[in-house]
């Protein structure tokens, strides 16, 4: 009886994957994205690059174990590619620094020896050490300042801070996201600053005077700024921070939802691009148990709160050997996207372990 319910189990989940990858998605979305075969992945982990770590005092393989959870921004007709790598520290399975890699074409990158964003002797590394500095997001200022969002990591806990930069290659932190005292420890990831393209250029944009972002692993929440720099989090009427949406009975995203790539004023609404989990048991029978794919949602230009349509259907599944096994198996994350050369480019960790990308025309 087991051994039939698995094979139906199989059968389903080839069938609706079949039925999605024809399915119409909604006008309003970025689809389809076309997974680039011939070059995916598109960066693997390393094992000769060397780092001096300046809290170990340690020469470190900083992107030996693992490289994943790449941001993305076109810069002088480049894109430009900041990534998570992992070195191969036992005590927290990996200490993660972000480092750079350089593309033409959007799909050949060459990657920089060094990091650019790491735990060093500062005033943060209370929140970096051991784990480190990971999954960044990146938009860009009306004059020309990178703005980073990315994860701290003390072996605890996860916190949201932010960093800005001129040029991509030297980095200023600014600590954490969420300064007031009541959310200093509070488990925060992924933040997705609201922006609107401008050529190939996706530039923060003020809504009602002040700057959005989307953020959470759970649920999705929300936090406003003026400065890009110092986020307050929208609360409910008990004083919590307010969810925005979160997961879905029988749906792709039925365990949890997690912010992607910055969110995108569009003619529609503010699109964003979001990872999601299904559940270990009685989830989606689309999908493996714990597998994590992409979905889309829109929201009000006027009201970054306020949920217009969401897609029923993920647009990006693990499916691929690279995607289907690694440091943590079934994942597909999103968290780059740029417009380049006429064309969307998104770029994801697979499994955990390695990058690749999907073109939308």
């Amino acid at each position: 009886m087991k051994s039939k319910s698995i094979i139906l189990s199989i059968i389903l989940q080839f069938l609706w994957g079949v039925t999605s990858l024809f399915a119409q998605q909604p006008h309003w979305t970025i689809t389809p994205f076309i997974k680039q075969d011939a070059v995916n992945p598109i960066l693997l982990p390393v094992k000769n690059t060397t780092f001096d770590c300046p809290v170990s005092k340690k020469t470190v393989h900083w992107e030996a174990k693992d490289v994943y959870n790449p941001a993305a921004v076109v810069r002088n007709g480049k894109v430009y590619l900041l990534y998570r790598a992992e070195d191969t520290l036992k005590s927290v399975d990996g200490t993660s620094r972000i480092g750079l890699a350089v593309s033409k074409d959007g799909v050949h990158f060459k990657r920089q020896a060094k990091p650019v964003l790491f735990p060093e002797n500062d005033f943060m590394k209370p929140y970096e050490w051991a784990g480190g500095c990971e999954d960044p997001r990146i938009v860009e200022t009306n004059n020309g300042r990178y703005i980073v969002t990315y994860t701290t990591y003390d072996g605890k806990t996860a916190r949201l801070c932010v960093a800005s930069s001129s040029n991509l290659q030297k980095w200023k932190k600014h600590g954490l996201a969420f300064k007031q005292e009541k959310y200093r420890d509070l488990w925060s990831k992924s933040g997705a600053i609201i922006c609107r393209r401008v050529g190939e250029k996706l530039i923060a944009t003020k809504i009602k005077g002040k700057y959005w972002m989307y953020f959470g692993d759970t649920d999705i929440f929300l936090a406003s700024s003026t400065d890009l720099m110092n986020w307050e989090i929208l609360e409910d009427e008990t004083g919590k921070p307010k969810a925005i949406f979160g997961a879905r009975k029988d749906k792709f995203d039925s365990r949890l939802v997690e912010s992607g790539p910055p969110a995108m004023i569009t003619k529609n609404g503010i699109l964003l691009l979001y990872n999601s989990m299904n559940l270990h048991e009685g989830g989606f029978v689309g999908l493996p148990p714990n597998a994590y794919s992409a979905g889309q949602i829109l929201m009000d230009k006027n009201d970054p709160s306020k949920v217009i349509a969401r897609t029923d259907d993920y647009f990006m599944k693990p499916e691929k050997a690279y995607e289907l096994n690694g440091q943590v198996n079934q994942v597909v994350f999103i968290e780059g996207l740029v417009y380049f050369k006429n064309r969307y480019f998104l770029y994801y960790g697979t499994a955990d372990s390695k990058i690749a990308v999907a073109v939308c025309k």
